[in-house]
């Protein structure tokens, strides 16, 4: 039997965390749909960004990721 999962069971940065997020520092509500929609945005830049520490370090002959890393990421790029 094939289990096909959905995209918000599979999603790492949880909906609870971006209404934590939006809620605790606004005092307004966000709905489902949008907490959804912010995760999914932080996902993909989050992933982006990995990428590239990755390839950063293994490209200094490092087998460990460094807030360096993440830094020269926001550096090249302006994020």
């Amino acid at each position: 039997m094939r289990t096909i999962l959905s995209a918000e069971f599979m999603r790492k940065i949880s909906k609870a965390a971006i209404k934590k997020l939006v809620n605790g520092s606004s005092g307004v509500v966000i709905s489902d749909s949008a907490a959804s929609a912010i995760a999914a945005l932080l996902e993909k830049k989050a992933n982006r960004i990995a990428k590239y520490a990755v390839k950063r370090a293994k490209s200094k002959k490092r087998e460990t990721v460094t807030a360096e890393d993440i830094d020269s990421y926001r550096v090249r790029f302006g994020d």
